[in-house]
C-alpha cells in the first residue's frame, strides 16, 4: 500500500501513545523534525529509529531545515554551527571557485551530521533571489541577489548533501525573494510581470533544469501569490502554476512537497488546505507543528501517495542508501576550520 501523501511534525522530544497510534494509522511518506524534538545527539538518533519503526515495511523519510546561519535546528554545543547561504555568495564575488569548493564542504558536514542520526533529507538549498524592499524572512539565507549566482551555487550545495547520502530539497519553488511578507505571518502577493519573474526569480529553476537535472532532489513550493500567473491562489494551491510553470516551463519534474501547511499565509480548514494543495499539482503536504487535531485534519484532506511521488521516492534510495564517502569526526573539525578561514578572509577582503 503507497504511503500517505504526507510529512508530519511531532510535539516534542519522545513520541506520545496518540501520535504513535495516529502514524501507524497513517504511515506517512515522512516526518519533520524541530528544535522542539532535539537536545542530545543520543536522544535524536532514538527518536528517528521509533519514527521508522512504527511502519514496518514502510522506511519514511525524515526531514530536518539544517541550511546553516539562523535557520538550523540541530546547534551546538552538539552540533556545529554552519554559516548561512550568503557568505558563500560573498566568497563568490571574488573567487567563484573558492567559493564552489567552500560550499560543497559545508554541506557535505551538514548531510554528515543529519546522516549520522539518521535524518536522511534536508529542507536546503534555497534558489530564493532576494530583491530590494523585499521581506527579510529570505534574507541571508539566500546565496545572492543574483540570479546568476544563486543558479551556481545551488547545485553545488545539493551534491554536498548528496556526497553525504542526504536527498536536498530546492526551496521554495518557484522563488520567495520578492516576498514583501513572511509567509508564516501573513500571505505574501507578488504583483511584478512575467518577464521580470523569468528573468529574475525564476531563473535559478530554468538554469536548475536545464544544466543540473537532478532526479533524486526534492522541491518545496512557495505560499506565495503571484498575479502575473494566478491572481487568485498561492503557487501552493496553484494548479496553473504547477502546469504552466513548475510542471511546464521550470521543467521540474520530481517531487514537489508544500511548505507547512500551518503557517499563516493559508486559511481555511486544514482537510481544505491539504486537498486544494495535492490538487493544485503537490504531490506531498507538509504539516509541521505537531498539533495532532489538525494534523488529524490534513490526514482527511489527503490521498495516497501517487505514480509520481513513488517514483520520487524509489529514485530517492539511490542516495539514502548510497555508501557514504568515509569522514572521520576529526577531517571532519579539519574541513571546518579550512572553510571558516576562507570565509573569513572573504569577509576582511570584502570590507
Amino acid at each position: 500500500m503507497s504511503p500517505k501523501a504526507a510529512i508530519f511534525g511531532l510535539a516534542g522530544l519522545k513520541l506520545t501513545d496518540a501520535e504513535r497510534a495516529f502514524f501507524m494509522a497513517q504511515r506517512p511518506v515522512g516526518y519533520i523534525l524541530f528544535a522542539r524534538n532535539v537536545e542530545t545527539p543520543e536522544q535524536v538518533k532514538a527518536l528517528v529509529a521509533e519514527l521508522r519503526s512504527i511502519t514496518p515495511g514502510h522506511n519514511p523519510v525524515v526531514l530536518i531545515d539544517q541550511e546553516g546561519g539562523r535557520v538550523q535546528r540541530l546547534k551546538p554545543p552538539y552540533w556545529r554551527f554552519a554559516p548561512p547561504g550568503a557568505d558563500f555568495g560573498s566568497l563568490h564575488a571574488t573567487n567563484p571557485q573558492a567559493a564552489a569548493a567552500g560550499l560543497r564542504i559545508n554541506m557535505r558536514l551538514i548531510g554528515k551530521e543529519l546522516a549520522d542520526l539518521g535524518i536522511d533529507v534536508d529542507c536546503a538549498p534555497l534558489l530564493d533571489v532576494p530583491v530590494p524592499g523585499a521581506h527579510d524572512v529570505i534574507g541571508d539565507r539566500a546565496f545572492s541577489t543574483n540570479p546568476e549566482v544563486v543558479a551556481a551555487l545551488a547545485p553545488v550545495a545539493a551534491d554536498g548533501l548528496i556526497d553525504s547520502g542526504v536527498i536536498p530539497v530546492i526551496k521554495h519553488i518557484p522563488g520567495h525573494g520578492r516576498a514583501t511578507a513572511d509567509s508564516h505571518k501573513a500571505l505574501p502577493v507578488v504583483d511584478a510581470d512575467i518577464a521580470t519573474l523569468r528573468a529574475t526569480d525564476f531563473q535559478p529553476y530554468y538554469t536548475w533544469a536545464k544544466l543540473n537535472p537532478k532526479p533524486l532532489v526534492f522541491a518545496m513550493t512557495a505560499h506565495v501569490v503571484y498575479t502575473a500567473i494566478d491572481a487568485a491562489r498561492p503557487a501552493t494551491q496553484s494548479k496553473k502554476m504547477f502546469d504552466e510553470f513548475i510542471r511546464g516551463e521550470l521543467e521540474y519534474d520530481g517531487l514537489v512537497m508544500s511548505d507547512d501547511l500551518s503557517m499563516a499565509a493559508l486559511t481555511g480548514p486544514f482537510d481544505e488546505r491539504a486537498a486544494l494543495s495535492l490538487e493544485a499539482g503537490c504531490d506531498v503536504v507538509l504539516h509541521c507543528n505537531g498539533d495532532l487535531a489538525e494534523m488529524e485534519a490534513v490526514a482527511r484532506g489527503t490521498g495516497q501517495l501517487g505514480s509520481r511521488g513513488l517514483m520520487a521516492l524509489a529514485a530517492s534510495e539511490s542516495v539514502r542508501l548510497k555508501p557514504r564517502v568515509p569522514l572521520s569526526n576529526e577531517q571532519a573539525m579539519a574541513l571546518d576550520f579550512e572553510l571558516m578561514v576562507q570565509l573569513r578572509n572573504s569577509q576582511i577582503a570584502n570590507g
